[in-house]
């Protein structure tokens, strides 16, 4: 009875209570009595013990309230909690927090929107107050599962889930604040929290039907601001765990194909992560995009597409070893695109499935296109030592015939995928190099990379000689001066285009010395392909007048002008049977190349002979020069005339005009041979031994016939041969001009020179031994086979016949 006496008198209730009782009206709508609830902030201040007690009381009213659904009596309990959690910031702060927490659980239970928004915004502010120290035992689980469910709200009143999903996106926000700084509260990062998290501000970033809203109304807007703030939180360990649930709810709601949501997404990520986390990223999709190498095309396509802007972004920041590994994977589903692409032969072939075959290759092709432009974007943008790395990483992985290929199994895929994935790695190796300013052509052209990249022009085919003439381009031409080319033509001043051009570099001087010859017999044995299409002889010439431009010194020029006069005597001579397309178009090459080099090193006198050649073909053999050869109602000659000088370049007359400026005119007179190299032995070209050929060819003109030999070997001749009398003088001019030949002369040409001699050497004393020694009948008989036996027939003595020199 005492009890039921004491629970009765309200003076003998706790103080705290009668406090809290208080501050509530007896007409909820009249809100809460400030007076008393000053005095309870005031009480709960000064004995902060009692906080603990406080919350609970306020708890077990606001549930009662709750049950009986006095939703005002509700509001003011929250704000009373709100505005005890405010002012009290001591260490007893702890379990009133936790009384707090209960309490916002409690109305985000319920079924009721404005309890829910009610608890969610008093959970945001206290997500915004800063605790003195951290919390040991307090989890938020419960709160991430039901701001995540508010997130997906499906309210019949537009209006009301608006406000849900905005309450949800706040709440998790709240969360986000209140644990990312916590060391204690790392466990949000974990992929349970992390696959509701994310998935909900994804649904909300891509369900934006109230863009009408604006700022914190808006469910889309908020979203996007929140995952911009948990992405920027993100440290080292835990990006992996942040960027997985994207790549899986893209996949769950097919937003691979069309991709712009995809997109958007890792554009976001991208430039809210700290930079030195991009490579966790680009190694995500990188493996996301090898579990999806079975599926569609525009699927795979679409992830390519994101992977694409995800290396923009990144690869002119911090990408650690992500480079070799990104252009590793993209090479690989490259070869599986074309492998799909082409697919089964008998398929292939057969009218059944000949529509959807033609729209599955062109869906392939989306997919190489966006690889390529991955390739070339990542490329291009990476630093230059980094640049010059992948550029000789894509090379090796080029087939090329006649050398082996690890990389790229080319038997499976035949020719025609053969070549396609050719065609596709240069094309991205053209991406790469563009804008490429190697400070020196060594840099740019290695020998590890221009050996196979020239390998590659002597292919068959048209289409991939021009690309690697583009690469060059892009490497050689470091001052941007290509686009004033313009295609191949007669420049009628070239200094009004103002080429920007510098003094040619001790490095790129020896870069010439080492390597020039392999230029050049490459554009010679390119010119005479009878594939050959205008953009072949347009490349060319842009070849040419980079080479000029950037590389050439006094030696190159004149090395330069031997390779215009041997591709002018090839087309003349037409010892391989070219079309006559081919011929007049080396013959505009030539004649274009000459009028702009002419015009570079500005001699007077060898300007005069360009012009008046090209005069001269303007009106007898306009079919010599570019503007008419090119056209399509161009009318060809039958041959060519030799014997008519005026409508040809002359090495005499260029000699002469290059005397006065102190040109080395002497290494004109020597006809250019291209080098010979095991390349031309490859079963990659029609005609292997060209150069081989060509040589034999020159050695053979210049050997007397067996019946000369015959007639002039005698006793007589070989006296002469070894009478030395008088020859003193000879002998010694002889000397000193072999060793001028071999102080000034190319290498090439002084190795062509001694195999020549060897050839002939070789040959006269083969014939020699013909006709002057022959095996003499042994004494012993010569043996006979006659009805299956051997028979000796003996041969004396007396009746062989000795020559006369071993007789007396």
């Amino acid at each position: 009875m005492p009890a039921g006496v004491c629970g009765c008198c309200g003076p003998l209730r706790p103080r705290y209570k009668r406090l809290v009782d208080n501050i509530f009206p007896e007409d909820p709508k009249d809100g809460l009595v400030k007076s008393d609830m000053e005095k309870l902030t005031f009480y709960a201040v000064s004995a902060p013990e009692k906080l603990d007690r406080i919350g609970a009381y306020l708890a077990e009213r606001l549930s009662r309230d709750v049950v009986r659904h006095r939703y005002g009596y509700v509001v003011i309990a929250m704000e009373a909690l709100d505005q005890l959690l405010m002012a009290c910031h001591s260490q007893s702060i702890k379990p009133f927090v936790e009384s707090f927490l209960h309490m916002v659980a409690k109305l985000l239970e319920s079924r009721e929107p404005d309890l829910q928004v009610l608890g969610t915004n008093s959970f945001v502010k206290f997500a915004n107050i800063e605790e003195d120290t951290p919390s040991y035992h307090r989890r938020y689980d419960f709160f991430v599962s039901q701001f995540s469910a508010m997130c997906h709200s499906t309210h019949e009143d537009p209006e009301t889930r608006s406000r849900i999903r905005v309450a949800g996106i706040k709440g998790l926000q709240g969360v986000v604040r209140k644990t990312v700084n916590d060391e204690l509260q790392a466990i949000i990062w974990e992929p349970q929290h992390m696959d509701k998290l994310i998935p909900s501000m994804l649904f909300n970033m891509q369900d934006n039907d109230d863009s009408e809203r604006a700022g914190e109304e808006n469910p889309a807007s908020l979203a996007e601001s929140c995952f911009r703030e948990l992405l920027g939180r993100a440290a080292y360990g835990n990006m992996n765990n942040a960027v997985r649930p994207v790549l899986v709810h893209l996949d769950n709601h097919r937003l691979w194909d069309p991709n712009d949501f995809a997109v958007s997404c890792f554009r976001i990520i991208m430039y809210s992560i700290q930079a030195q986390h991009s490579h966790h990223v680009i190694q995500q999709v990188l493996s996301h995009l090898d579990t999806h190498s079975k599926n569609t095309p525009r699927v795979r396509a679409g992830i390519v597409q994101v992977l694409l802007e995800t290396v923009a972004i990144a690869a002119k920041g911090s990408i650690g070893p992500t480079v070799l590994e990104v252009f590793n994977t993209l090479l690989k589903h490259l070869r599986m695109s074309v492998d799909f692409e082409l697919g089964d032969g008998s398929r292939r072939n057969s009218a059944s499935s000949l529509s959807s075959t033609r729209t599955k290759e062109s869906e392939e092709r989306i997919v190489q296109n966006a690889i390529i432009q991955t390739i070339g974007f990542f490329g291009g943008n990476l630093p230059d030592y980094q640049r010059a790395e992948v550029m000789m990483f894509i090379m090796g992985k080029v087939p090329v015939y006649g050398t082996p290929c690890h990389t790229l199994d080319t038997v499976k895929i035949g020719h025609q995928g053969t070549k396609r994935i050719q065609m596709m790695l240069l094309s991205s190796l053209i991406m790469v190099t563009s804008g490429f300013k190697c400070k020196t052509i060594c840099a740019g052209l290695p020998a590890a990379f221009l050996e196979p990249l020239c390998s590659i022009s002597l292919m068959e085919d048209s289409e991939l000689r021009q690309l690697v003439l583009e690469i060059l381009h892009n490497i050689i031409d470091r001052h941007d001066n290509r686009a004033k080319l313009r295609g191949i033509r007669i420049i009628p001043n070239v200094a009004a285009l103002k080429f920007k051009r510098e003094k040619i570099s001790k490095q790129d001087v020896v870069f010439m010395k080492k390597h020039g010859q392999q230029l050049y017999r490459h554009i010679y044995l390119g010119c005479k392909e009878e594939d050959n299409v205008q953009k072949n002889f347009e490349l060319l010439f842009t070849a040419l007048a980079l080479i000029t431009i950037e590389l050439a010194n006094e030696e190159v020029a004149i090395d330069l002008i031997r390779l215009s006069i041997a591709l002018q005597d090839m087309a003349l001579n037409n010892e391989e049977n070219m079309p006559m397309f081919i011929r007049c178009g080396i013959m505009a090459l030539v004649a274009a190349y000459l009028n702009f080099l002419s015009q570079m090193i500005a001699i007077p006198l060898f300007c005069q002979h360009v012009s008046k050649v090209i005069e001269m073909r303007n009106l007898d053999a306009p079919y010599l020069l570019p503007e008419h050869v090119f056209r399509e109602k161009c009318v060809f000659p039958d041959s060519l005339e030799r014997d008519d000088i005026t409508l040809y370049f002359q090495t005499a007359d260029l000699a002469e005009a290059l005397t006065l400026p102190g040109y080395n005119v002497e290494r004109l007179s020597i006809p250019y041979i291209p080098q010979v190299t095991d390349e031309d032995r490859l079963p990659r070209r029609k005609s292997f031994v060209d150069t081989i050929s060509l040589q034999v060819d020159i050695i053979s003109n210049s050997l007397p016939d067996q019946s000369q030999l015959a007639e002039e070997i005698t006793f007589e001749t070989l006296k002469k041969a070894i009478d030395t009398t008088g020859l003193e003088e000879q002998e010694r001019e002889r000397r000193r001009q072999v060793m001028e030949k071999f102080q000034k002369a190319p290498f090439e040409e002084i190795a062509a020179h001694c195999e020549s001699k060897a050839n002939m050497l070789h040959d006269r004393l083969a014939q020699i031994f013909e006709l002057t020694i022959r095996p003499p009948p042994s004494p012993s008989g010569t043996v006979t086979v006659t009805s299956g036996h051997a028979q000796y027939q003996s041969v004396p003595v007396y009746e062989m016949k000795f020559p006369d020199l071993c007789v007396y």
